[in-house]
């Protein structure tokens, strides 16, 4: 099946968009008027692809399916669908045009590397709020002076229809990912020949940014989320804790972040957890803002808005999370055990980022998918200072009926060149998949992060 690749942006339409990284005008009523209508509430074309390939967006599921219950794992509401072809090292080339530089390598270096493609599903929902406040937030946003944040709104997709790459990064950013919720997952960082040790974690996710659980008004300003990580396993590195407190506008106010260490029962400001730093027991895997597929400052790079194509991703990922599967059975050598995991075609955004003459970073350029029904980055090429292609992560994903919201599942980062990779987001022998919580802004202060750590 020959799948017709969509035409990107008009050399001309796109210089003057990427000429344009500072603040913007907001969106024309012309404009406003297609969310909903022609578009999503989000943005994203709602009609199906010429081919039939890529349904029309019907509203994705917004209800929990039958045996779901809360706070555990969920069940795939498309365990009947039938596997339509296979992508490996054999047929790739046949399907490059939907593929990213990325995929295409690890088919060529991994033989069992290959893509499960099945039938694609717009299962993608959220909260009617969101989509309210997204086509409020529409009408206003801008980004901040240099393009390092956003102003104008306190909740919703800044950018439904983006005009530069860096808007679209921002989308990215400030989606919609719950209220206040706690959840445990565990990560592993998998040798070339497929040995890991897992690292265990309790986190606690207290948006304030779109948080719909709170008036606009009752929101910390200019404050996208309060986040703590608290390392369980192994004993080693048990309770170490992180806490960020993520801004919206970061040329206001940039990211603060703090670590409390249980074996000097110290509480230590941590500037380094951003950019290109180490993230939290990765062996040297990811780096900080790789977490999430991308988080934290937009500043150091040169954004591009390239433009959108069709392209097989991962989506609809339940089966990787399944309580029935371990993670023996998920964590292989050279990359996951993709048995498991679920491709589908999908219209997804391409945003390029190259490296700013004068800052650092350990990639020269990342070229990102987004999804263009939930705005998650979805995969991700990264290069290395001679330009080479170094990394490439993919985030699988599920629809979290009960909410409803989009939610990245298991995240993987591979690096190409050492054969080694790490797998993030592990729940399937987790207890707690998602649990909502009450707090305050006082929970989440470095003064509390002490008594937090000897409870």
């Amino acid at each position: 099946m020959k799948l017709k690749r969509l035409a990107m942006l008009t050399s001309a339409a796109l210089g003057a968009l990427v000429l344009n990284t500072g603040a913007h005008a907001e969106l024309a009523a012309a404009d406003l008027a297609k969310l909903g209508t022609t578009l999503t509430p989000l943005g994203a074309e709602k009609a199906a692809n010429t081919a039939g390939t890529i349904p029309a967006w019907d509203g994705g599921i917004t209800k929990p399916m039958a045996g779901y219950k809360p706070g555990g794992a969920y069940p795939d509401p498309y365990a009947a669908d039938k596997e339509l072809f296979t992508i490996n090292a054999a047929n790739a080339d046949k399907y490059k045009d939907n593929l990213s530089p990325g995929q295409l390598a690890m088919l060529k270096q991994y033989p069992t590397y290959k893509l499960r493609v099945f039938p694609t599903h717009r299962s993608a929902a959220f909260p009617a709020g969101h989509y309210a406040e997204t086509k409020d937030c529409a009408a206003k946003a801008k980004l901040a002076t240099g393009g390092n944040g956003v102003v104008g709104c306190t909740g919703g997709i800044p950018f439904p229809i983006p005009k530069n790459g860096n808007e679209a990064i921002w989308n990215h950013l400030l989606r919609y990912v719950g209220d206040t919720f706690a959840m445990n997952w565990s990560q592993a960082a998998v040798t070339s020949g497929g040995d890991f040790a897992l690292v265990k974690f309790e986190y606690e996710y207290d948006t304030s940014y779109g948080n719909l659980s709170k008036k606009p008004a009752d929101r910390e300003a200019n404050k996208k989320l309060n986040y703590l990580q608290t390392t369980t396993a192994p004993a080693r590195l048990a309770g170490q804790i992180l806490l960020v407190h993520e801004t919206v506008d970061q040329a206001k106010e940039p990211r603060s972040a703090w670590t409390y260490n249980p074996g000097q029962r110290r509480v230590r400001l941590a500037p380094n957890v951003a950019y290109d730093n180490p993230g939290t027991a990765a062996d040297g895997l990811r780096t900080n803002d790789d977490f999430g597929m991308y988080n934290g400052a937009t500043d150091r790079y040169e954004w591009k808005l390239i433009g959108k194509k069709e392209m097989y991703i991962p989506y609809n990922s339940y089966k990787l999370s399944e309580s029935n599967v371990k993670y023996s059975e998920l964590l292989k050598p050279g990359h996951i055990n993709q048995d498991l995991a679920r491709y589908e075609l999908h219209r997804v955004w391409v945003v390029e980022g190259t490296l700013k003459p004068g800052t650092s970073h350990i990639y020269s350029k990342r070229t990102f998918y987004i999804d263009e029904d939930s705005w998650a980055v979805v995969a991700t090429d990264k290069y290395d200072g001679r330009g080479q292609l170094w990394r490439f992560a993919e985030q699988h994903n599920e629809n979290w009926y009960n909410i409803p919201m989009w939610f990245g599942t298991v995240e993987v980062h591979h690096d190409l060149q050492s054969r080694r990779y790490i797998a993030m987001g592990l729940r399937a022998e987790e207890s707690k998949i998602y649990e909502p919580i009450k707090r305050t802004a006082a929970d989440y202060t470095p003064q509390n992060l002490r008594g937090t750590g000897t409870r």
